[in-house]
Formats: C-alpha cells, sequence, structure tokens
C-alpha cells in the first residue's frame, strides 16, 4: 500500500469550516528517494524502498553507499519498504502529495519510554491498604497459584520497561496536506515525541 517516512513534529489545532476546533498532529513526510526497486522476478515481490534524511558518508557503510550511488542519491538516515500501484525508477522523489486523496491515514510510531516501571503504573494494578501495620502498599499480590501447576502463567502483568514500543493508530482522518512545505495535519494523536520517526500508510480499514 502506498506510503512514506516521516518526522513528528508537534501539536497544533485549526478550525473546521463550522467553526469547531480540531486538535491536530503535524508531520513532515518526505520527501523519499527510491533506492532500490524490489521485483517478482529478482526478490520474490514487488516494492519500493525508499531513504529519507541525509545521512553523513563517513556513517554509512560500504555496501549501502553502493546502493545510494547505483540510485543517483546521497546517502539516506531511515529506510523503509512500501507497496505501490505506481510505477517508479531508481532516484524518484515521492512526495506527501500521493495523499492528497487520501481521506484516513495508519500511522506508524514508537511510544514514549518510560523506563523501569512497577506493575500499578504499567497495568493499572489495585494497591494494597495505605495503615502503617499492612506493610503491603504498592506491591504485587500473589502471582501464581499455591498448589497446581506450581508457577506463574505467562502474560502475568509484572514490573519492567514500560513505553518505547511499536504502536500503529487507524483511521486518522487527514485535515490537510501542504505539498510546499512537505506537511500533513491529522486528527488525533500520533505516538511518539516530537521529531521521532513515523511511517503514513494509506488505512487499509475504511472507517465506515
Amino acid at each position: 500500500m502506498p506510503g512514506l517516512i516521516g518526522k513528528k513534529i508537534g501539536m497544533t489545532s485549526v478550525f473546521s469550516a463550522d467553526g469547531k476546533n480540531i486538535p491536530c498532529t503535524v508531520i513532515e513526510v518526505g520527501p523519499c528517494v527510491v533506492t532500490q526497486v524490489k521485483t517478482v522476478e529478482k526478490d520474490g515481490y514487488k516494492a519500493y524502498q525508499l531513504g529519507f534524511e541525509e545521512a553523513k558518508e563517513k556513517r554509512t557503510s560500504q555496501p549501502m553507499m553502493g546502493i545510494f550511488k547505483k540510485a543517483g542519491t546521497t546517502p539516506k538516515k531511515h529506510l523503509a519498504e512500501f507497496k505501490f500501484d505506481e510505477e517508479y525508477n531508481l532516484g524518484d522523489t515521492i512526495t506527501v502529495e500521493i495523499f492528497n486523496d487520501c481521506k484516513f491515514v495508519d500511522v506508524i510510531g514508537t511510544s514514549k519510554g518510560k523506563g523501569f516501571q512497577g506493575a500499578i503504573k504499567r497495568f493499572g494494578q489495585h494497591r494494597g491498604p495505605m495503615a502503617h501495620g499492612s506493610k503491603f502498599h504498592r506491591h504485587q499480590g500473589s502471582n501464581g497459584s499455591a498448589t497446581t501447576p506450581g508457577r506463574v502463567f505467562k502474560g502475568k502483568g509484572m514490573p519492567g520497561h514500560m513505553g518505547s514500543k511499536q504502536i500503529t493508530v487507524q483511521n486518522l482522518e487527514v485535515v490537510k496536506v501542504d505539498v510546499d512545505n512537505n506537511l500533513i495535519l491529522v486528527k488525533g494523536a500520533v505516538p511518539g515525541p516530537k521529531k521521532s520517526l513515523v511511517t503514513i500508510k494509506e488505512t487499509v480499514k475504511v472507517e465506515r
């Protein structure tokens, strides 16, 4: 499906035609350069590898430099593959203009990392009584059975690393596409902090 690599800029709000204030996330999308063309004959599938943001040549490996030189472009920092119905060639530039006719998009990003957290904050588990003699305040309760199977089941909510996971938000409404500034405004929130990398695709589940 059509898609591009972008960067989350931040949030703002715009007024609709009927005067409603719409909260929006601003995303810088592309321009992306076609760095590789995957074919059914050679690779077993058809897709296009796109590059986004300039990278320093000294930080790029020699095999990757060969790919960029073959495409006739400078080294790119981020790469991703997408499927397009249109035909593109090596070195072609794809801009946010492809989303002009899209009403809804799916955005993939990495959520903010929260570090090591307890089960109360991580999973919303209940705390114990806060009286001085309870000795049980923000600890977990029983984790496993006293008899069989004598172990903790898989999937049990436990303390651990919170956040920093890939999250997909589906059916975000496209409010505005600014081709001149390579920006797209979508209604609602997008996972991740400012300047984080995101991937925008045409939605797979059309909202009815």
